[in-house]
């Protein structure tokens, strides 16, 4: 048994049928013995979208208001996902990035947004 971490981009979670195969490829990991951590990216086009709204209201949103906006896009995908890991019987727990302690290590990567 081995701990994996897999990362989805926006592109692998972009429509409701690409989520399914998504969840089938995490189920099948999670069935061979494997625990899991899965990290998701807003659907394609999402993060784009707040952005684009974010700047109609603000020439320049602030930071921190800018990562509220960004991680509800994040949040669908995360809740969408869950939901079809509950279909596959797959024990899951959906946590939102704030929620988690992380630890850089290495190197610093700076937004683009």
């Amino acid at each position: 048994m081995s701990l994996l971490v897999q990362k989805y981009g926006g592109t692998s979670v972009a429509s409701i049928e690409r989520i399914k195969q998504v969840a089938t490829r995490i189920a099948r990991s999670k069935r061979t013995g494997n625990d899991l951590v899965v990290v998701v990216s807003a659907m394609a086009g999402e993060t784009n979208r707040l952005l684009a709204l974010a700047h109609e209201i603000s020439e320049l949103p602030d930071e921190r208001e800018k990562d509220v906006l960004l991680a509800s896009g994040e949040q669908v995908s995360v809740a969408l996902l869950t939901l079809a890991l509950k279909e596959l019987a797959i024990e899951r727990v959906p946590i939102s990035a704030i929620k988690c302690e992380l630890k850089r290590i290495g190197l610093t990567v700076k937004r683009a947004f």
